[in-house]
Parts: C-alpha cells; structure tokens; sequence
C-alpha cells in the first residue's frame, strides 16, 4: 500500500479536480507484476493503467489501491468492472470514496466476489489525498496558501514595492500551481496595489522547471482552463479598470453584501467558501496579501502552505502574514514540513498545519 500511496503522488499535479490514485498489481504469488496512477482527467484509472502492465498475470492475484475503486461510467469506464473481468481475486484499499457519484465499489466488487479489506493504511493514503478529500468533507475547497518573501519575512520593501522578490523560474512555479487549481483568491487590498491579472500564464515555461511534483502544477500541454478570479471586497471598491476584470478568466468580485458578513463588516470567509463549494470549486490557491492571509489562518481555513524565500534581505516593509490570531508563543501555528527544494535561487518550502484552528 506505501508503495501505491508513492504511485499516487506522481500524478498529483496534473490530476485536479479528479483523485490522486496510485495501484499495484500482485500475481497469486503474492509478486508484484502491474504498477499504475491516474494521470489527468479523462484518461485511464489507476487501476486501469495497473492492469493493463500486469496482463493475464493479474487473474487470481490481488489489486492494492489507494481509493475504493470508481463504480461508475465518466469519461471512462467503471474499474470495478475492469477488475472483475481481470479475475482479480482481491482487492485492498486504503480510503472508501466519499463521492456519492463514483461510490459503491466495494460492494459491487463483493457482489462479483472478489474478497474486500478497506481501511489499509487509510490515514496516510488520506494524507496524500487531502486535495481531493477534505473538500468532500468540509464542503469548502481545499486552500493553499501561496506566498512570496525574503529571507527575514518581508513581502515588499518599504516604499511598497513587491516586484520581484523572488526570481524568474520561481514565479513559472507558481503559474503552474495556478494551472492545477480552480479557483485563485486575492484580497481588494493587493488588487489596488500590485493590480495582478491572476491568470496561468504557460506560454514560454519549460515543463520541467523546479521540479514539480505534489500540489504544483506541470502541465503536459499548454492548454490551460484559466481559475475563477475571486476578489474579497468587502465594500465592492475594486477599480473598474482593474486587470482582473478582463476578459481572459472568470472573475467574481466577493462583497459582503452578497457572501454575508462578519460582525466587523467583512466578507464572512467560511461563507464564502461554502458558496465556491456550491458552485463545483474544489481547489483554491489564496494568494494574497498577508491581512487577507491572516483572516484565513484564523478562521482556520487553510490546508497547505507553499512559501517561496527568496535569499534576499529588506528590514523593513510589510510581513509575509499578518494577524493570523497568535499573541504568544504557545498559540504558534505549527507546520509540518512535506518538501523541501530549489527553485532557481530561490527555496521553496511547502507544509501543512498539524491541525486547523480559529482564534
């Protein structure tokens, strides 16, 4: 199953907004003979993928996969059926499928008479699936924090300025992560200021730049369905001639008076994500500016952190994060760290919070 979980990963940046699955085959020996994940929507499962590597080997073996298998028709067809006719004997899975859609799997594989055990493994399998599972859970998208800063934590210089702190094959980074989400959020604030455009922009960047792997995107091809632009304006003040109004992704200006409002007259951000949710966003990336990142933290409203740190020093200038609802070292928001590595000069660090709070 740990090896099936590590399976899972390889396709985790061009899967959104299906599961991330890994699936290794074993012949009646116990040997392994199919490995397989799913690569991006519309192509085979990784069941599939397995199956077809392990071939007549696979009858009367075992499969181990990551997530109950799909027991529907989409753009392809059910893998319990590809396991049945594959005279798999047994299947082993990690996490029963949350999607009432796709659900039911291990009963109709029982039904077929393949023996079942669910639950292998399940906490880690969860873990390298939390993009896709936590918004089952929640009915809110999964939120990924991305922020830019240098090396003592600044996110601009003082006179305001902000580009570019981080070098040019980090910023292709972060295109790519906006590749794989379906939603970007961005405060009023930092539109007025840095009027970003808020699109993936591919064109030109080499596939392999930084390495991508986890919730980073890389793209096989150029073609990219751009993310729902969301601005939380909380008064509805976002220029007119702002660039995230034009006509090269959607864009919804988020006021208080339409998502519902805090006490203190803002956009109430749970609100606001239970309605993405309800309009089939799945996966956000927040990307700004640090008060608006501060009301996610404390909300406890955020997933992942990717932070890129760039070797550069200001001492003075606006933080990466600001109220974030900590006032003592105890009430520190711990990460724990799941990779490390370089992109360009720049180091680029993702981590998750050991648990969700709100202040």
């Amino acid at each position: 199953m740990r090896r099936a979980i590590e399976l899972s990963r390889n396709g985790a940046s061009t899967t959104p907004p299906n599961p991330d699955v890994g699936c290794v085959i074993l012949d009646a020996t116990g040997a392994t003979v199919g490995e397989g994940w799913h690569e991006r929507p519309g192509r085979p499962h990784a069941e599939v993928n397995a199956l077809n590597q392990a071939g007549e080997r696979a009858r009367g073996g075992t499969a181990v996969v990551t997530l109950e298998p799909c027991d529907h028709t989409g753009r392809t067809g059910p893998c319990t059926q590809a396991l049945i006719a594959a005279g798999v004997a047994r299947v082993v899975v990690s996490v029963a499928d949350p999607n009432p859609v796709a659900s039911g799997g291990a009963a109709t594989l029982r039904a077929h008479g393949v023996d079942v055990e669910l639950g292998v493994l399940a906490d880690e399998a969860a873990s390298a699936n939390a993009r896709w599972l936590i918004p089952f859970r929640t009915h809110r998208p999964f939120v990924v924090w991305k922020f830019a800063a240098t090396l003592d934590g600044r996110s601009a210089a003082g006179d305001g300025t902000s580009r570019w702190i981080t070098g040019k094959e980090a910023r292709a980074d972060v295109h790519r992560l906006r590749a794989a989400v379906d939603t970007v959020i961005v405060g009023s604030g930092t539109v007025r200021a840095d009027d970003p455009q808020l699109t993936a922009r591919l064109d030109g960047v080499p596939a392999g730049v930084g390495g991508l792997t986890g919730v980073e995107a890389a793209t096989g091809d150029r073609t990219v369905d751009q993310p729902l632009r969301v601005v939380v304006d909380s008064a509805g003040a976002t220029p007119a001639t702002a660039r995230v109004r034009d006509d090269q992704a959607p864009t919804w200006i988020a006021t208080a008076e339409e998502v519902g409002a805090t006490p203190d007259g803002r956009v109430d951000l749970t609100k606001l994500l239970n309605q993405l949710y309800e309009r089939g966003r799945r996966y956000a990336l927040l990307e700004g500016g640090p008060t608006l990142a501060g009301a996610f933290w404390r909300a406890g409203l955020i997933d992942r952190v990717v932070g890129y740190v760039a070797p550069a020093l200001l001492g003075a200038g606006p933080a990466a994060l600001a109220d974030a609802g900590v006032n003592t070292i105890d009430a520190a928001i711990r990460l724990d760290v799941t990779d490390v590595r370089m992109v360009g000069a720049d180091l680029r660090i993702t981590a998750t919070p050991r648990e969700h709070r709100k202040a």
